[in-house]
């Protein structure tokens, strides 16, 4: 019997730091530091709160560009270091296979953390942006992956769960990890 399992794992780091340090671990996500090396080195002066969601829909339009990049097509974009991006937007719009990205009024897509994506080991992908103080403060109810900043590109996926709210001052690291077997 052929058959593929599809994983999709997100976890949010939502960190909130006191502003004399807040640019500082803003800067040192967005470098690649790890968040465990954060949370040892600002224990005193952050407080993290660790969220979690399992699964996605596939986008028709992902799911093509896949078999493109497979097929060694010159004009796809690929979702590496330098194009692609998590976005997050605040629409609870159902996940599905024909849409082309976020659905919300409001949407924000962050590049890549620096050494992300990872991918060559254990059968997966995994994509990591971190939003800044300033960014995406508003509901977090949709997430993607795409190859470009925003809905013209190719989103891989989409997910729909509501994450809260992102406050002004907040720092939210977005991870996103993608295994098949």
């Amino acid at each position: 019997m052929e058959k593929i399992e599809y994983k999709a794992e997100w976890n949010i780091a939502k960190i909130k730091a006191n502003e004399k340090v807040r640019k500082e671990i803003e800067n040192q996500l967005k470098n690649g530091m790890e968040i465990g090396e954060i949370i040892s080195q600002y224990k005193d002066e952050i407080e993290v709160k660790h969220d979690s969601m399992h699964g996605n829909i596939l986008l028709n339009e992902g799911i093509n560009a896949i078999w493109a990049l497979v097929a060694g097509d010159a004009n796809e974009i690929p979702f590496n270091a330098t194009n692609a991006y998590l976005g997050v937007g605040d629409s609870t719009a159902a996940e599905d296979a024909g849409q082309s990205g976020l659905q919300g009024n409001n949407q924000t897509y962050m590049p890549m953390d620096n050494g992300y994506p990872q991918y060559g080991q254990n059968q997966r992908i995994v994509f990591r942006s971190t939003f800044g103080e300033n960014d995406a403060n508003h509901a977090w109810n949709e997430f993607t992956v795409a190859n470009t900043a925003g809905n013209n590109g190719k989103n891989l996926n989409r997910k729909v769960e509501s994450k809260g709210t992102k406050s002004q001052g907040e720092i939210w690291t977005l991870t996103l990890t993608i295994t098949l077997s």
